[in-house]
């Protein structure tokens, strides 16, 4: 789908704050709130907007330990790795989930309460697992940057 200068604005907006209403969003891009909403009826039929929901604070909602855990299985194949993919689906600690190339088969972003609910985690759940061979787990220390926010500058180019 060809993006305009308008759709571009309106989309970063959107993903800034969702919940704009359309009266809102024309006064941000100069568009009227019909055109906008014209619009943005496009960009989500489309499937270039996905949907729109909160942004939580993980910290003040009790789930204060962030890990990057990085997995890698005994065995590959389509059973091996649709079986994993099914798994992680279901666990919700597990907050995003990316099949990688390098040393790791899959990197998991995952969240927890504290370092018990995380070894739960991890002991009772992930190491049990047959298929698995070796699990890294890295503790984020600090956040440096946090953002879903995509750079829309160059897709008008």
């Amino acid at each position: 789908m060809p993006l305009d200068r308008y759709d571009r604005q309106i989309l970063d907006a959107l993903q800034r704050d969702g919940a704009l209403t359309n009266a809102q969003l024309s006064e941000r891009v100069n568009l009227s709130a019909s055109q906008c909403s014209r619009r943005r009826a496009a960009l989500e039929a489309a499937g270039v907007i996905e949907g729109y929901r909160a942004k939580l604070d993980a910290g003040k909602l009790g789930l204060g330990i962030r890990v990057i855990v990085r997995v890698n299985l005994r065995t590959h194949g389509n059973s091996a790795d649709s079986d994993f993919s099914a798994w992680i689906g279901r666990q919700p600690e597990v907050l995003s989930a990316f099949s990688v190339s390098g040393d790791a088969d899959y990197v998991l972003h995952v969240r927890a309460r504290d370092l018990e609910s995380f070894s739960d985690f991890l002991h009772e759940r992930l190491l049990l697992r047959p298929d698995i061979s070796q699990v890294r787990s890295d503790f984020v220390l600090q956040t440096l940057k946090d953002s879903d926010a995509l750079d829309l500058s160059d897709l008008g180019r």
